[in-house]
């Protein structure tokens, strides 16, 4: 008998923000594979016994290759154990999860997804910035900065995320050079406001609030190391009077 298999969502940072289910499902694993960024308190709920495999991903960095990430996933449960497969944010964002999830539907696993709370959305609101409003923006659209090698060609339409009300990306921020410039070259004026944050809902955020056309030479900008997520759009001047009190490292 196969084991079965959480695709579990970490959330975005802060352990609190984990759900109910997720929390369960790391207790109740024989064997948590996890990724860069899961919070050492969530990984202390995991049983005594429980076999504790690290697979993190940095840039220029992968501990595995996500096909030898979904071998060990199946390996494990055709074990006949319980596995967590703990992921950053939302395993169905930007998170591989889809991936692993069809590995695992190929060889008959089965699995159960846990969704997370995905930085796109709670980053922002952390730095006291709504993805979406009213009055400023009735949509908001999130997308990776950083993409496959293994495409052909960019999947992202920029004419497209230049005309979003509210542009999240994630996982952004050594191309934001190349960002700017694109959102610019599809028609985003210059003055558009930015949103630059690190480790947002974390005790160690920060936030760098700029424009395009001068983001890319703001000095605490350039300080700022991953992950980051970037807001681009109009709701980032609420900031100005929504920052609701999260406790913010200082920049350099």
């Amino acid at each position: 008998m196969f084991g079965k298999v959480y695709l579990t969502g970490a959330g975005p940072g802060d352990p609190k923000l984990i759900t109910i289910r997720g929390l369960e499902t790391i207790r109740e694993a024989d064997v948590v594979i996890y990724d860069r960024l899961i919070a050492e308190e969530l990984l202390k709920e995991a049983r005594p016994d429980a076999e504790m495999l690290y697979v993190g991903k940095a840039s220029g960095h992968h501990t595995l290759k996500q096909e030898a990430i979904n071998a060990l996933i199946a390996d494990r449960a055709m074990r006949g154990l319980t596995v967590t497969r703990l992921k950053g944010g939302d395993p169905f964002v930007f998170g591989r999860g889809g991936e692993e999830a069809l590995h695992l539907a190929e060889l008959g696993i089965e699995f159960e997804v846990v969704p997370g709370i995905s930085s796109s959305i709670a980053a922002p609101a952390y730095a006291g910035i709504p993805v979406t409003h009213r009055t400023l923006a009735a949509s908001f659209a999130v997308i990776t900065g950083h993409e496959s090698a293994e495409k052909d060609r960019a999947s992202v339409d920029w004419a497209w995320a230049a005309g979003a009300e509210t542009l999240v990306i994630l996982m952004g921020l050594a191309a934001l050079p190349l960002i700017v410039e694109r959102l610019i070259a599809s028609g985003k004026p210059g003055e558009t406001p930015i949103a630059l944050i690190h480790s947002g809902t974390r005790q160690t955020q920060q936030v760098v609030v700029s424009t395009l056309d001068a983001v890319t030479n703001d000095p605490d900008a350039k300080a700022l190391k991953s992950p980051v997520a970037i807001v681009v759009g109009p709701v980032v001047h609420m900031r100005d009077q929504l920052a609701w009190g999260k406790v913010e490292a200082a920049i350099g």
